[in-house]
């Protein structure tokens, strides 16, 4: 897609961490088909880039983490409430998938993800927040999955995931009621694992990616792997998956280099091969 002067997402990579931004701050970060393309894009160069080991999504600005699909624009977009009036939206009828793409729908995106969030993170917001790996909060922010309240549901990930993630009584109540969650309640159910001051979300989320970035990323790779494909499965299930990442992380020359750096008492100068 060509270049924007104001586009809707950026990303920056820095000493093995990428942040992820999405920028309408001035329609807390809702999603556009533009800003979906640009982050199922994202994604997709992120897990190529050998360089990049942790990534952090965020929102511009201190109102919204993101409030899930722009009404106006995404939504009428897909139901065929309204024609294509750009490149972007011709790119989202052409590939229908790019949404899930951007929401991390899958099970194969290994790279570990933290969400730093401030303010409200609705709907798909909160869609976005549960398919990634670590969560910081400002004590500013909400949660919660609004669609019943608009005739549609959450079905980009969150259906499947809430359940697994926290008790399914606390689950149903978020899907089918839509009420608003603070930060603190969050928390308490399990669903965040830092609540802040608003104006540190970024810098705490920050030191979390730096301090994982000096991990063995074929190890952090592997291990979320088999956290995310062995959930829900039998123990003879899982126990397979996990042998199976194990032997690809044991045959690794960062399994090597790691043990040796402990020894030798210095830094591990891992590659993540």
């Amino acid at each position: 897609m060509p270049a924007m002067s104001d586009p809707h997402l950026l990303v920056d990579v820095e000493d093995g961490v990428a942040v992820v931004t999405m920028n309408r701050p001035e329609r807390m970060n809702a999603m556009t088909p533009e800003m979906v393309v640009r982050m199922a894009e994202a994604w997709t160069t992120v897990a190529a880039d050998p360089s990049v080991r942790v990534a952090v999504v965020t929102g511009a600005g201190e109102k919204a983490f993101t409030v899930g699909a722009d009404l106006g624009r995404l939504i009428p977009l897909l139901t065929g409430a309204r024609a294509p009036d750009d490149e972007w939206d011709e790119a989202m009828l052409a590939e229908p998938r790019l949404l899930a793409q951007a929401l991390m729908r899958t099970t194969e995106f290994s790279i570990p993800v933290i969400a730093a969030v401030r303010g409200f993170a609705l709907a798909g917001g909160t869609e976005l927040a549960l398919a990634c790996d670590l969560r910081v909060a400002g004590d500013n922010s909400q949660f919660g999955l609004t669609e019943v309240a608009r005739g549609i549901i959450p079905a980009m990930g969150s259906l499947a995931r809430l359940p697994r993630q926290i008790p399914y009584a606390r689950a149903a109540e978020i899907v089918l009621i839509g009420d608003r969650i603070p930060a603190a309640e969050a928390m308490a159910m399990g669903l965040l694992n830092r609540v802040v001051p608003a104006a540190e979300v970024l810098e705490v989320a920050m030191g979390l990616a730096r301090r994982m970035a000096e991990n063995g990323p074929l190890a952090m790779r592997k291990a979320k792997e088999a956290m995310v494909r062995s959930s829900g499965r039998s123990l003879e299930e899982a126990f397979k998956i996990e042998n199976e990442c194990a032997r690809a992380v044991m045959a690794s020359q960062d399994a090597r280099e790691g043990p040796r750096a402990f020894m030798e008492k210095r830094k591990p100068q891992f590659t993540g091969q």
